[in-house]
């Protein structure tokens, strides 16, 4: 396996953007998965994913992980964040013959706020109201589809977790710090947000696995996961579940080595995946 670390794939409003590349060895061109943290959109990195990226490489894929924009108090991070997750998938597939990677086998996977951002990016990323998103960039004309996504606990609904927060969380409503607005002053944010508005039959190329666990208290799995999940399937999008049993929020950075630990059993399911849909 090699490692890149510290690689800067854009700079968005003066911020440079990094991410670390694990690439697998071999001459390839190998498939790759870029990654993006949670979080509640407003904390986290990229080293959240630095035990799947060995996993990966194993498997012969590579992984991107990456820093995004996060949502500081008073400094929403929407649609900011979108394009930064866009621009890391081009900064890949622009970059795909120096680093051994196959343009055409690209996946996203994300746990939180950031498997929101992935099926975001994956579902949405063509559409009028992300697609141009800095079009300054040298990457802009590259195109920033996907084959797979893996999602772990995500938010797939945001108005459903903007209500879930008001009584669970009422301290941390993380979708308004996230958006800049409440869910009652601009629903029309909420829904445009939501990965779950784009579950619709033009995406039926892309393929999904959406990991949960039965304990999560964070992220609530019917209103997000289970309706989410139900929402491909109506429109003939490839989508499985894996539910984790006695697992809750916050695994998807734990290691590996820990036989118990939910992203240990998780594992072989991710790879399977990857393997069948990459």
């Amino acid at each position: 396996m090699e490692k890149i670390a510290s690689l800067a794939y854009a700079t968005h409003d003066g911020t440079e953007l990094i991410g670390d590349l694990y690439l697998p060895d071999g001459p390839g061109p190998h498939p790759a998965v870029i990654a993006v943290h949670g979080g509640g959109w407003q904390a986290g990195d990229r080293q959240s994913y630095r035990h799947v990226g060995p996993l990966l490489t194993d498997a012969g894929i590579a992984l991107f992980t990456i820093d995004y924009r996060l949502a500081t108090p008073g400094r929403p991070s929407y649609p900011a964040a979108v394009g930064d997750v866009m621009a890391a998938v081009r900064f890949v597939r622009a970059n795909a013959a120096k680093f051994r990677i196959d343009p055409a086998r690209l996946g996203l996977m994300g746990d939180s706020a950031g498997a929101h951002l992935a099926a975001l990016v994956a579902l949405a990323g063509a559409t009028p109201r992300f697609a141009t998103l800095h079009a300054d960039d040298p990457t802009a004309g590259v195109s920033c589809a996907v084959k797979a996504v893996v999602g772990i606990y995500g938010v797939y609904d945001m108005a459903a977790q903007w209500n879930h927060d008001a009584l669970c969380r009422p301290a941390d409503q993380i979708t308004e710090k996230f958006l800049g607005r409440a869910l009652p002053a601009d629903r029309a944010v909420y829904f445009e947000s939501s990965p779950l508005s784009y579950a619709t039959t033009d995406n039926a190329q892309i393929a999904f696995q959406l990991a949960v666990g039965t304990e999560d208290d964070v992220v609530d799995r019917a209103s997000q996961t289970d309706a989410f999940l139900l929402a491909l399937k109506q429109a003939k999008i490839y989508a499985r579940p894996v539910v984790i049993q006695g697992a809750g929020h916050f695994w998807a950075a734990w290691p590996l080595d820990e036989t118990d630990s939910p992203m240990a059993r998780y594992a072989p399911g991710l790879l399977r995946f990857l393997a069948e849909k990459l």
